[in-house]
Order: structure tokens, then sequence, then C-alpha cells
């Protein structure tokens, strides 16, 4: 979706120079420094000058720190709720809802007494109660199924067990379920849910192939259920900033989206924990393999699918989908026309078909977010996603317009470009310097970083672990199921429903498609269909 150009004259102009001409005098030391070294004189007029300083550039920006959109009262009769997948993200998901199993209860409270800063306990013990019960759960593994039923089971309700979840579908007691299984069964099982009459929350990717891509969409919008898909970024306070300075134009015309994924650890990796106790006993292989190719047990096919391409879709869909729908939901950008992906297995040599480096690049020819300069002269953007699995060194988001730059995490920060139209009679008057942010905006108030593993650090500067609410640090996955329940209780709008899942998956699997092919891949926008993939490619691909 590209928006229209903006002309010269739907910036700001830069009408108060004679006011600001003053403050040229003053060293520049940041838009929100002020010298303290010198006598106490000195330091008051400093200060003054200082903060008239910050005051002009705020005025020129005009930007101010959003807050989230409301949702509505967990009141009423408790949701019932069933989870299909009570792996790692199962766990997590039902840890956001209210219930956290005993392992992990005991493995925070160690962790909060070796470390008085470690929070996630009595974090998690000040969540809100979303009133819901956990009803049923729905795992190939009979011990997860074992352990949820535990955790689920209380305040007089018993925790159904299925191995097949059809059967759960078919419980009227639930109410609306939530998927966290191996990708190439979200659409599916979505599909299913929506049918049986149950709102739906699905984890990323949304599908594992095109066609059932289309599908979904199609059940979705003929059912009268919620759905949601699981990119909790979106509820990160720092976004809701980010999209006023998009939307005031402070950065220009941007012309390149850098991304990225870093990580170096077998964790980040998808080296999951294979459990000794998981075999053809305990495992229903039949049930996990589902659509994928039949081949015989293999548990590290099971614990760590991840890495195979007839259950996950790698990184495009376990990890470029987070910065893709990250920059969607600020620029709405939409598909790309054109992608291109390159990559390969270049450390993890460990039998895995899915790349462990890929470079992605994603063009809007047609894109633009307004300008500064004469309209027609810019337009276009590329969106670059590069990660490596060898590597965690943290490269940032950065959205790089021809007026200022914004690096973006849990916290964002703007500086101006040297060379910038909008801003170059305040960079002249030295009011603004390019070489240290204009604007910086930091939710968190002072809170405590407790994080400590690389791959949790690299999720939460994401903002996928957790955000700021009025200055107290909350879970970003509890937030979004929030917003999903409200939607079911309140009637509340949905930030990630199929509109952006849609985008979501079609842009990952034009980049899955990309790196395995070895082309371009090209969207017709108009049609809604890839335009230069055959029916017998996907097929080769298993992705038709």
């Amino acid at each position: 979706m590209a928006k229209d150009n903006k002309s010269q004259g739907d910036t700001p102009k830069l009408n108060r120079r004679d006011a600001i001409k003053g403050l040229a005098t003053v060293p520049v030391a940041g838009a929100f420094l002020v010298g303290a070294t010198s006598k106490l004189g000195r330091e008051n007029a400093e200060r003054e000058q200082a903060f008239a300083r910050k005051e002009a550039i705020l005025e020129e920006l005009n930007v101010e720190a959003s807050p989230p959109p409301m949702t509505g009262p967990m009141t009423g009769d408790p949701l019932r709720i069933g989870v299909i997948g009570f792996g790692i993200r199962g766990e997590q998901l039902a840890r956001a809802l209210g219930f956290a199993t005993s392992d992990w209860i005991d493995e925070m409270r160690l962790g909060a007494e070796e470390n008085p800063n470690d929070t996630r306990l009595a974090d998690f013990q000040a969540q809100e109660d979303l009133n819901v019960q956990f009803v049923a759960v729905s795992d190939a593994f009979d011990l997860r199924r074992d352990k949820a039923v535990a955790t689920g089971s209380r305040d007089g309700v018993q925790t159904k067990s299925y191995r097949d979840y059809r059967a759960m579908l078919d419980d009227p007691a639930v109410d609306a379920v939530v998927i966290a299984t191996p990708d190439h069964w979200h659409a599916q099982m979505a599909m299913d849910a929506l049918s049986a009459g149950k709102h739906v929350y699905v984890e990323k990717c949304m599908t594992h192939k095109i066609g059932e891509t289309y599908a979904l969409y199609d059940t979705v919008k003929a059912s009268d259920r919620v759905f949601q898909v699981g990119h909790q970024h979106r509820q990160t306070q720092s976004f809701f900033t980010a999209r006023e300075i998009v939307r005031k134009n402070v950065l220009g015309h941007i012309s390149l989206i850098q991304t990225n994924t870093n990580r170096n650890d077998d964790n980040g990796a998808w080296q999951y924990y294979i459990h000794p106790d998981g075999n053809p006993e305990t495992i229903d292989w039949d049930a996990f393999l589902g659509p994928a190719p039949r081949i015989p047990f293999n548990a590290e096919h099971f614990f760590r699918w991840r890495k195979w391409w007839p259950y996950g879709t790698g990184l495009t869909g376990d990890l470029l989908t987070h910065d893709f729908d990250r920059i969607n939901c600020l620029l709405e950008m939409g598909i790309p026309r054109y992608c291109t992906a390159s990559g390969g297995i270049y450390t993890h040599r460990d039998g895995r078909t899915v790349p462990d480096v890929l470079q992605v690049v994603m063009e809007y020819p047609d894109f633009t977010t307004g300008t500064s300069q004469a309209p027609g002269k810019e337009q276009g953007m590329s969106f670059v996603y590069s990660a490596t699995l060898g590597n965690e060194y943290n490269r940032g988001t950065l959205l790089m317009g021809h007026d200022a730059t914004l690096e973006l995490g849990n916290d964002l920060t703007v500086r101006a470009e040297a060379n910038s139209t909008r801003y170059q009679d305040l960079i002249e008057d030295q009011v603004i310097d390019p070489d240290v942010p204009m604007y910086a905006y930091d939710p968190s108030s002072g809170s405590i970083d407790a994080v400590t593993g690389a791959t949790a650090k690299y999720f939460a500067d994401k903002g996928l672990l957790y955000t700021w609410r009025d200055g107290k640090r909350v879970d970003s996955t509890f937030l979004h199921l929030r917003e999903w329940l409200s939607g079911i209780r309140n009637g509340d709008p949905v930030s990630c429903g199929i509109e952006e899942g849609f985008e979501e998956a079609i842009a990952a699997h034009m980049s899955c498609i990309s790196v395995r092919l070895g082309k371009r891949v090209e969207w017709d926008n108009e049609n809604r269909r890839l335009v230069n993939v055959s029916r017998e490619e996907l097929d080769t691909l298993g992705m038709a």
C-alpha cells in the first residue's frame, strides 16, 4: 500500500530562525544534556539556554510519547481457553494468561534469591487476573499434556487432556483456543477451530504454505470469531511513539529499513532440549507429522522442528516475521513488490535444512512516507533483513530517512541527517547536532532490566519479552493476549488480525521461496498473487 506523496509545503516551515539564532553560542552537547561543570551563575544560564534549545527542537518535531489504545474490562463469566501445543511457546502463552508451571515458579524463585534485580516472578504475581480458565490442552507428547493439566487445574477447574486437537474443538466447554504448535499445523488448526465456533489466537508464522494462507484468510473473513496473530511487539510502548514520528514526517522520505537477527547460542539456533522420555510410546508421531512427509520417528525432528522445512519456516517465518511486522505496523507498507533472498547453513552444520545465515531484500518501488524536498524527487523503499545464528552483536533496527534516522527497540532515538532539508536551519544554527539524538524516548523510566541470557536479551531488545505501562514493566505477550480477550468480551479491535497476518505470511513465504529457488520473487498486489512462481515450483518446495 503506497502512501500519497506530500508536497514540500506539507512540512512545517522553520519560521523561528530569528528566535533560535541566539542559541548558537551555546556549545551543543545533545538536545537533552545540560552542562554542569562551571560556576552557579553560568550553570543557570547554560541550563536555561539548553532548555530553550530543547523546546525549539520539540516544538519543531511536535512529537509526544503516545499512549497505547485502551482495552476493555475483563469482567463477566470466565472465558474458557484451550491450548493446542504445550511446548516452549505454549508454556509462555499459558503463563501470560496467568498459569505458570511449577518448574518455572521454582526457577524464578531461585533466580530472585540469587539476584534481587530479577523481578520476573514478582512481575508475574502482580499480573492482572484476565478472568480465564485453562480448561483443555492438546499435545502430541504425553508428558507435556500432563504438565499442562497440573498447571491449569485449579479453583475447581480440571483441565482436560486431548491427544487429538479435533476432540478438543468438539468440546462445547471450550470458548477459544491458543495455537502454539509447529508452523505446519497453524493454518489447519486455526481453520478447524473457527469452523467449530472458537475464537483463535495463533502464533506466527501464521501459515506454512501459500495456498493455506488464502484458505485461512477466507475462513476468518467468513467467521464472526475474534482472530489474532501472535505478534506481541505490537504492544511495545515505544512503537506507539514511533508511529507518531512517522506520521508527522519527522524522518522525511524513508528509503531504507535495516533490520536483523543476531544470535550466538544453541538455544537461539533452535538446538532445544530433547526430553529423554520422548519416544514412540509417549509421542503420537503421526499426529505431529500431520501434513508433513512420512518419515520414521525422530526425536530431534519433534523437539527441534524449527530446523527443518517440512515443519517450520526457518529464519523467514520464525524471526524475519517479527521485524517485518514491527515495521509494517508503523509504515503500513504491506506486501513487497519484489523479494530477493540468499543464505546458507554456515554456523550449525548439524543436518538442518533451513539456513542459519540469511539476507532478504524487499522492494517497494512505489512507497513513500512524504518528503521535505521537491515533489516527485523521492519515491521507493528497500526493507533489508540480515540474520546470523553465529554472532550476537546488536546492530539495531534503523528507519533511514532523508531528514532523520530512527533507531527503534524497546526505546528509541532520532538523529537528524547532516544534509537534511527540513532541519537545515536548526543544524546551521547549532541547535541540532547530527551526531547526537535530537529526540529520545525511554518508556522504562529507570526500570532495571533483569534479562541476562543473550537470546533473551535479543527478544527483549525487540520488545518481544516486555514493555512498559506507566513506568512498570509488563509482559508484552500478556498485553497482546489481553487485547484478544478484550476483543472477544468487548468487541475491541485487535492489532494483528487476518489482514496483518496475511501480509506477514505472504512476505515471509516470498523470502522462503526466493532463498530456496534462488531467484527474485514478484508480487502482484492488484490481483493478490505471486507473478513468477509456478505451481510446480511450489509443489517441489512443499509450499503450494
